[in-house]
């Protein structure tokens, strides 16, 4: 099943469809501000295993999520005056934030370090799904674990159709990964350059 969504201006019925799908414990692949992702709920544990499953890839490696706004974020992460300042100049963005979670994110969600990935990208009908959700979706790149990454919605379905709920057309994002950047500590730490200028934090 695939929803058409206007990438400028979602339409609501549509967010509100797809969001009935993440609660009901759907997963779907959506459009981001770098690629295409595979989404959950993040407190649905059956739907999260579902995409390691459909990924192949290891369930030691928590997924990053993806929240409404800045203020959004401290309830799932501790978020420093540093780390607010940056994220304040960056997001939204093609970047993913390292962080230690809060007690609020679920087990499966967080590394041994209790650090957690997240993501407020710049892009519309993300943004509008978390709002209308009320709560963070998993973010992680539709494809397989070190494979390709699928950056068109037609061979998004045709792949993984049977496999997940629903696939949303947006648009054809920038098909470059996000940059991912760890403030833990307060130590600014580049991890993965990717579509967002990372020299700024050097």
């Amino acid at each position: 099943m695939i929803f058409r969504i206007n990438p400028s201006n979602p339409q609501k019925r549509l967010i509100d469809k797809a969001v009935n799908i993440l609660k009901e414990g759907g997963i779907i692949a959506y459009p981001t501000d770098t690629i295409y992702g595979f989404g959950c709920d993040m407190y649905n544990k059956k739907a999260i295993q579902r995409i390691y499953q459909i990924k192949k890839r290891d369930p030691k490696k928590p997924f990053s999520f993806i929240c409404s706004d800045l203020k959004n974020i401290s309830l799932y992460a501790q978020v420093t005056n540093q780390a607010y300042k940056i994220m304040k100049r960056c997001l939204p963005g093609p970047y993913t934030f390292i962080l230690l979670g809060t007690k609020l994110v679920p087990k499966i969600m967080v590394t041994k370090r209790k650090t957690v990935g997240i993501r407020v990208p710049d892009n519309n009908i993300c943004l509008s799904l978390v709002k209308t959700l009320g709560n963070p979706i998993i973010s992680t790149s539709v494809g397989f674990s070190g494979g390709e990454v699928f950056s068109d919605s037609s061979l998004i379905e045709e792949t993984f159709g049977s496999q997940i709920d629903l696939t949303i057309d947006g648009g054809i994002p920038a098909n470059q990964p996000s940059t991912i950047i760890s403030l833990i500590d307060d130590q600014i730490e580049v991890i993965r350059e990717g579509l967002g200028e990372f020299r700024q934090f050097l």
